[in-house]
This record gives C-alpha cells, sequence and structure tokens, in this order.
C-alpha cells in the first residue's frame, strides 16, 4: 500500500512538472512571437534593450520587498554569465526577426550540445559513445537546417548557432555561481548588460537604430513580453525543481511545435524537408543528451 501511495504520488509530481515545462515551452514560444511581431516596427536589438530594462525594474522593485547580499568572491562569473545571456538574447531576438520563428528556436536549441562540450573541457566531465553520436546527430541537423549545399551560407542562420553557443555558456556559468547568489541577482546580471550592450551598439555602431515610439498598442506589447518572458522562466524553474532533468529536458523541445504554430500565423512558410529534417535531428540529439541525466 505504501509502495503504490510512492508510485501515485511520484507519478503526480511528474505530471505536476510536465505541465509546467508544457506551460513554459508554450509561453516561451508567444514571447518569442510577440518579439517578431514587434520587430516589423522595430529593431530587433531595441526589443532586447526595452525588455530588459522592464526586467530590471521588475527585479530591483524585489529587492525592495526581500532583501540580499552580493558575495563579490565570484562576481567576475556573475559578470560573465549577464554578458553570455545577454548576447545570447541580442543573437536570439535578431534570428527571431530575421528567419522563420520556429527556426530560431530549433537553432538556440543547440545550447545543450555545446554545455556537454563545453562540460567536457572546462569540468573534465566524460562523454560517453552515445553522448559523442548525439552530438553528431545534433551537428547534422544544424546542417540541414542551415542548408549550405550552396556558395552562401545564411548569416542569420550561424547567429542562430551562436546565440545557442552563448546560452551555453552562460548555462555553465550559472552551474557555478547558483549556489552563491540569488537567483534575481543572477537575472539582474544579464538584464543589466542586456540593456548595456544594446545601448552601446545603438550608440558606437551604424547598425542599430532606436526610434521614438508613440503607438500605445507597441508599448503595450513590451510590457507584455517582460510579463510572459517572467512568467516563463518561473514555470522552467518550478519544472525543474520538482521533476527529474531528464524528463524536463525531453519536454522542453515541445517549444519547438509551438513556435512553429505561432509563426505560421504571423506569415511564416511551413519547414520545408530540409528543415524538417533538421528539426528532427536536432530534437532526437537533444534527447540523447538530456537522458545523461538519468545515470
Amino acid at each position: 500500500m505504501l509502495q503504490n501511495f510512492k508510485f501515485f504520488f511520484k507519478l503526480n509530481t511528474i505530471d505536476k512538472g510536465v505541465l509546467f515545462m508544457l506551460l513554459s515551452a508554450l509561453i516561451g514560444a508567444l514571447n518569442g512571437a510577440v518579439a517578431k511581431f514587434l520587430s516589423q516596427s522595430m529593431d530587433p536589438i531595441e526589443i532586447v534593450f526595452y525588455r530588459n530594462l522592464i526586467g530590471v525594474l521588475i527585479v530591483l522593485y524585489s529587492f525592495k520587498k526581500f532583501s540580499v547580499s552580493i558575495d563579490t568572491s565570484k562576481l567576475h562569473l556573475l559578470i560573465l554569465r549577464g554578458v553570455f545571456g545577454a548576447l545570447a538574447m541580442v543573437l536570439f531576438f535578431y534570428t527571431i526577426a530575421t528567419i522563420p520563428l520556429g527556426e530560431a528556436v530549433v537553432l538556440n536549441k543547440t545550447s545543450p550540445f555545446f554545455v556537454t562540450i563545453l562540460a567536457y573541457y572546462l569540468m573534465k566531465e566524460t562523454i560517453t559513445l552515445r553522448i559523442f553520436f548525439a552530438l553528431i546527430i545534433g551537428f547534422i541537423g544544424i546542417v540541414f537546417i542551415m542548408k549550405p549545399f550552396g556558395v552562401e551560407i545564411s548569416i542569420e542562420h550561424i547567429f542562430g548557432v551562436l546565440g545557442g553557443f552563448f546560452a551555453a555558456c552562460a548555462y555553465a556559468t550559472i552551474k557555478k555561481i547558483k549556489d552563491i547568489y540569488d537567483a534575481r541577482v543572477i537575472m539582474l546580471s544579464f538584464m543589466g548588460i542586456g540593456v548595456l550592450i544594446p545601448l552601446a551598439l545603438f550608440l558606437f555602431t551604424p547598425y542599430v537604430h532606436f526610434k521614438i515610439h508613440t503607438d500605445i498598442f507597441i508599448w503595450a506589447l513590451i510590457v507584455f513580453m517582460a510579463i510572459i518572458s517572467t512568467a516563463s522562466q518561473w514555470f522552467l524553474t518550478r519544472a525543474y525543481s520538482i521533476s527529474q532533468a531528464s524528463i524536463i529536458g525531453v519536454v522542453s523541445y515541445s517549444n519547438i511545435p509551438f513556435a512553429i504554430g505561432f509563426g505560421v500565423i504571423l506569415g511564416d512558410s511551413l519547414p520545408d524537408l530540409y528543415t524538417f529534417l533538421g528539426i528532427v535531428f536536432i530534437v532526437i540529439g537533444g534527447i540523447l543528451v538530456s537522458k545523461k541525466s538519468l545515470k
């Protein structure tokens, strides 16, 4: 009887974790759709600036309610996490604006492969034969999506893969500081730098242009995007806290069909054969990589 109760409790816990991850994936895809819609009126780097600026204000307000102390012993890692996270966000929002939403999300989901490679070189973690084949499968998927079969390779797809790499760098850095800094401090690091990088690009390069927006609808969408981004992160955190990381890692790939659906609604075409094969390969590779945490 006690064993049946434990099994039911475990199953119920996993179901809640899966539900939270599905909600996070759906809201995350919606966040990407809002960013893509806004990119019709705003520079994607400008979207990053305002999204992070609102996030900074939200986090700073939370400090008034619950104060935290900041340990300066690992401040360099905290700054690195901020730089990596901000660069990942800038590149992700740029690819959202320039290629189909589903493809941008898939390329961003290459981060688990880079995390595995970084863990091997930086943390001396072993790579099994299965993980090695998973990395090869993921790489083949990237090739299919980028379609470098002609003379020219899309710079937008390269930026998408770079976004996945910087996201992996940010995740690897979090492992070093998650027990030292409050989650809000870690969020503030990348949101704060996520404000400074777009501002620097606007002030010192000719490639980024900010405009004065008077449309209330645009500002409402920016605020909405900041709120749902926070909600997506909360559901993601809850999912990983109550279920096995391997299970949640697999379920997290559900944001790909969500993103493709939102992209089609916004005018993207359905994935062609090469792109579809690339998605399949990356998902299979990602699932194989995520299962390493079962051992």
